[in-house]
């Protein structure tokens, strides 16, 4: 019998082989009367389709509990329920956050109760929620990028709306010249929000070589990306103050920061937080590299459905209907602003809503647009608490040049590694 050791299941991660005990979950999918399954998640909506669910579903009452956002305690309690046998049958989890789910081996495949529907969803977003085929949840929503800008202030000072990064470049020292307060963009130190712009270059951070784990995070890509906003840092083209900081947020009201390149939920971080500037912004496509049409993604959730959950299937078709019913995908676009993962969600009518905060336009029909362009080779690995903190970390001595974004990248390729090994993973160079 081979050993179940933490290296095989970063093998099973990587290339499909069975997880420790995560079966298919035959047992108890055959019910007499109505189940209850558990549903824990913290995003805003989630309760509302949970009890649309239940009003029209009486042999499958799913109980929803609100948990603090992953990122805080919730996986941290996901986790240790899972550890100790309580886990819910299902959890809302980032797909950042999959691949360490996965390797902790407490979610089931589900891959037969997804089948008749998987063809709702793009090929790289299921690869976001299992290996090889495989699938151990089910996907929500996704975050492509795009340019989100005050069109009023790129139009007095009659500046063009770049569509690469070299004319980001150019545009970012058009703003300093017609206003030297104004910047065009903060620079991001955020590491998932960085993630998005290495994902669409293309600068992978995790890979699989055999049975093992490569970690690229300071690749010659990765290099690139990073001296690209070092050079815009550098030459005092942009503010740095920190994420998601009020000071940054009054600097958007104000029109001292021109615009924010970020995911589709930024759409509601910059309407909530500048209030101000109502109606002076638009959105536009996510500068390219080059002649390369691909856009970066930063976020986006799944419905995972968890190892020891009695009823797998009713769970999975909950899941589903969550993630493609109109009724549901109407609730979750009004309250979480999210861009639906699903090929009939992105057809509901909400998105073709103009947005009054955006000038009216329909902003999400962009966004709708641009999602099939998002590069489908991105991978996260199973130690993405570690890389992130090293990163963020990393990034944040940037603004006060204690540190470069190249230093942030190797010490995040170091951590990375560490927190490998020290898990009992196997890392190939």
């Amino acid at each position: 019998m081979v050993k179940r050791t933490a290296r095989l299941i970063a093998a099973a991660v990587a290339a499909g082989v069975a997880l420790a005990g995560c079966g298919s979950g035959d047992a108890g999918t055959q019910a007499s009367g109505p189940v209850d399954v558990t549903f824990w998640g913290w995003a805003a909506g989630y309760d509302k389709s949970v009890a649309l669910w239940n009003e029209s579903h009486p042999d499958i009452h799913v109980k929803y509990e609100a948990l603090p956002s992953g990122g805080q305690t919730g996986y941290d309690k996901m986790l240790t329920a899972a550890k100790a046998g309580t886990a819910p049958c299902l959890a809302q989890v980032g797909y950042e956050t999959f691949s360490t789910f996965l390797a902790a081996g407490v979610l089931q495949d589900v891959s037969q109760y997804v089948k008749p529907q998987r063809s709702e969803f793009p090929d790289w977003v299921w690869n976001n929620v299992g290996v090889n085929g495989a699938a151990y949840g089910v996907p929500v929503d996704t975050a492509p990028m795009a340019m989100f800008y005050r069109a009023d202030l790129f139009k007095s000072a009659n500046i063009a709306i770049p569509k690469t990064w070299d004319e980001f470049a150019t545009a970012a020292a058009a703003v300093k010249a017609a206003n030297p307060q104004a910047r065009i963009m903060n620079l991001p130190t955020d590491p998932y929000l960085y993630s998005g712009f290495a994902w669409q270059h293309g600068a992978s951070w995790f890979g699989v070589k055999g049975d093992s784990w490569t970690v690229s995070i300071d690749s010659a890509a990765n290099a690139e990306v990073g001296q690209y906003w070092q050079g815009l840092f550098t030459q005092g083209l942009v503010t740095s103050y920190p994420a998601f900081d009020a000071a940054l947020y009054s600097a958007w009201s104000k029109g001292e920061v021109w615009s924010e390149v970020g995911p589709v939920w930024s759409a509601s971080l910059i309407r909530d937080n500048a209030g101000d500037s109502a109606g002076k912004w638009s959105v536009a496509p996510m500068p390219r590299w080059g002649t390369t049409d691909a856009v970066g993604n930063s976020g986006g959730s799944s419905t995972a459905v968890m190892k020891g959950c009695k009823y797998p299937k009713q769970a999975t078709e909950f899941a589903l209907w969550m993630s493609t019913n109109d009724q549901s995908v109407s609730n979750l676009i009004a309250s979480a602003a999210i861009l639906p993962a699903s090929k009939s969600g992105l057809a509901n009518a909400a998105l073709d809503k103009p947005e009054s905060y955006y000038g009216g336009q329909a902003i999400y029909q962009l966004f709708r647009d641009e999602a099939p362009k998002v590069n489908p080779n991105w991978q996260w690995g199973p130690v993405m608490s570690a890389t992130a903190a090293s990163l963020g970390d990393g990034l944040g001595k940037v603004p006060t040049k204690g540190g470069t974004y190249q230093d942030a990248l190797s010490g995040a390729q170091k951590s990375t590694l560490s927190a490998l090994q020290a898990q009992g993973f196997s890392v190939s160079k």
